[in-house]
């Protein structure tokens, strides 16, 4: 292999590892729910790192699921206060979870997973974030739901 070559491809993985490193993910982190079920009074609670820095972090919410699951969709209910501020966001996730046919939209074989958009916060430098997270549906126990998480990226 001559010297141009290899310095080239040296070149090609340093762009590959500058280009993978655009989105900053801040906090990444699963809680999972009971092998029974996940009650509706079971609260998922979060308490992220301090913030970085200033700016807007988009905030996703990741499930896993088994074919288990009863439902086509999941409805959440997101409760946020950001510390020491003390200001609070609740916020209603609706997930579909699968087509009208009733296939499985996630990824995956035997536990599917997930990942959904909630919000771009606007946060401050030394800022935490305490989620709670549980279910809305009728059901008061529902079985199938192994994890539940959040993302928090920097833009």
């Amino acid at each position: 292999m001559s010297r141009h070559t290899l310095l080239y491809m040296c070149a090609c993985a340093m762009l590959l590892l500058l280009a993978s490193c655009q989105q900053r993910t801040v906090y990444h982190h699963y809680e999972h729910t009971p092998l029974t079920g996940w009650e509706k009074n079971d609260t998922l609670s979060f308490i992220t790192d301090s913030m970085p820095a200033n700016g807007n972090y988009q905030e996703d919410i990741g499930l896993r699921v088994s074919a288990a699951y009863p439902f086509k969709g999941l409805c959440l209910v997101v409760e946020q206060k950001v510390l020491p501020s003390n200001k609070v966001r609740i916020d209603t996730l609706n997930c579909s979870l699968a087509d009208e046919q009733g296939n499985a939209m996630g990824h995956g074989i035997s536990h599917y997973q997930y990942l959904f958009p909630l919000a771009t916060l606007s946060l401050n430098k030394g800022e935490r974030l305490h989620v709670a997270i549980r279910h809305d549906m009728k059901r008061e126990i529902l079985p199938g739901i192994a994890d539940i998480g959040i993302r928090l990226t920097a833009n």
